[in-house]
């Protein structure tokens, strides 16, 4: 059974309290202590030890005997962690403390040599920064999973033709396959800008100790290589005080949060009577506990509302950063919660996208009954213009006016008569119908990167093979 965070009966004597003559008051202890959340630093904690007391073993500062005692000690708390019989108490602190401290209990002597050479600053940035270098990999991994199921939809849903819009008005129309890639583009510079992230987040500060080094002979670059960085950080003084690489990920998933968001926004609107494109499963919908007929895109609009708790992350960092002096301030002790909200909320968003994607239909036959309306196919009929020699401003001018003319006659552009065109310019000719009408409006793009059925379909080539997706 799991044993929840507490407090001793009996205040055993700090590991730091030697100089000191009284215990910290109990409203002290509950308001500095961090165990209550950074004990979810445990493993990457016990993976710094580890490579520290071997380090220090190698370099004589501890005998071999010492070293194999301390591994054995943190394998089993490791394991009393994992299996839930580990006492986490909150007079030890933090999570290095009670793992210090248990060590102790169970090896004596041995245990209290681990900390040579080592402070609890540089201690937690480096847990912190193995701690973020998986939460990076698991980010990208759920990218990947939204990525996949975005470009399944696409496939699912080969020559549907939507309305594009522009300032929510309808603007020109594009292949749905077109739109859902447009969403695999963004959180593909979301997955890049966290690869790039991850490259800064991995450098090693252990050995750097409270701010300014040692005197003693460790090798930083043991350490480093151990606990698979680049390389130890070059200043001791910036390796204790750095937190660039906690706004840099926040910065990311925020940048993601918000293309989520967008995403949700866009198949909320759609899955709304007034549009009527989408359709969501029962599976990935709510019903309202007062109007029996309710079928609610929450998911979708959860995603848009948690992006505020991610950017409100960001900004919690930002500000506590702001006015730091070099180098480590207990203020850093509040970096964690932002930090492990930031990417637990980060990966559901993209999980239930990703959940999402995959249960909902988009309505053909809704959205082909919706196409005529808005004169889709305007900017089209100017590029013919275009293409018989006439400057565009000139075609603009005259399109607007056919257009006008379909207002006032309460039909569309395809519906004019060759007389009807030629009277506003007799530059129309009988071809002119091969570009009037949606179809054949996407038929005519042809620009690298457009809605055209050819260039489209050498996107969604580039996606499935670059995704490895088969069938």
């Amino acid at each position: 059974m799991q044993m929840s965070t507490t407090a001793s009966a009996t205040k055993e004597a700090k590991l730091w309290g030697g100089r000191f003559e009284e215990s910290v008051t109990e409203t002290v202890e509950k308001f500095t202590e961090s165990i209550s959340f950074d004990k979810a630093l445990y493993k990457h904690d016990i993976m710094g030890s580890r490579a520290h007391a071997s380090m220090l073993a190698r370099q004589g500062l501890i005998s071999e005997s010492d070293a194999d005692s301390i591994l054995k000690g943190l394998d089993e708390i490791e394991r009393q962690i994992e299996n839930g019989k580990f006492v986490w108490r909150t007079d030890r602190e933090d999570v290095h403390m009670n793992i210090e401290a248990a060590l102790t209990d169970l090896v004596g002597e041995a245990a209290k040599k681990l900390h040579t050479a080592r402070s609890r600053n540089d201690q937690v940035c480096t847990d912190l920064r193995l701690w973020c270098r998986d939460a990076v990999d698991n980010i990208l991994s759920r990218i990947m999973r939204l990525q996949v199921a975005l470009v399944m939809l696409a496939m699912k849903n080969e020559g549907l033709i939507v309305p594009g819009y522009t300032h929510l008005q309808r603007a020109q129309p594009v292949l749905l396959q077109h739109l859902l890639l447009a969403y695999v583009e963004q959180i593909e510079r979301d997955a890049g800008r966290l690869v790039d992230c991850r490259v800064r987040i991995n450098f090693c500060p252990l050995g750097a100790c409270a701010l300014a080094g040692t005197g003693l002979p460790i090798d930083r670059f043991m350490t480093s290589d151990a606990l698979g960085f680049t390389a130890p950080m070059r200043n001791s003084i910036d390796a204790v005080s750095d937190r660039d690489f906690v706004l840099e990920l926040l910065s990311a998933n925020s940048i993601t949060a918000i293309h989520l968001s967008r995403l949700g926004e866009e198949w909320v609107l759609w899955a709304s009577e007034e549009f009527g494109f989408l359709t969501p499963s029962d599976s990935v919908s709510t019903g309202s506990s007062i109007m029996p007929q309710k079928k609610n895109p929450d998911p979708m609009e959860l995603v848009r509302g948690k992006s505020a708790r991610v950017v409100g992350d960001l900004v919690s960092l930002l500000v506590l950063c702001k006015g730091l002096p070099h180098a480590y301030n207990r203020d850093l002790q509040e970096d964690k919660e932002p930090v492990f909200d930031s990417v637990k909320t980060i990966l559901g968003m993209l999980e239930v996208s990703a959940e999402f994607a995959q249960n909902i239909t988009f309505n053909w036959e809704r959205i082909k009954s919706a196409l005529p309306a808005g004169h889709l196919d305007a900017t089209t009929l100017a590029d013919y213009l275009v293409k018989k020699g006439m400057a565009f401003r000139t075609s603009h001018d005259i399109v607007g006016r056919s257009v006008a003319l379909c207002v006032s006659s309460n039909c569309q552009l395809q519906e004019l008569s060759l007389d009807e065109l030629r009277s506003i310019s007799p530059v129309f000719d009988e071809d002119v119908y091969e570009f009037l009408g949606v179809e054949n409006s996407v038929k005519k793009f042809s620009s690298y990167g457009s809605t055209g059925s050819e260039c489209v379909s050498d996107q969604l080539n580039y996606w499935v093979a670059k995704l490895g997706i088969n069938g």
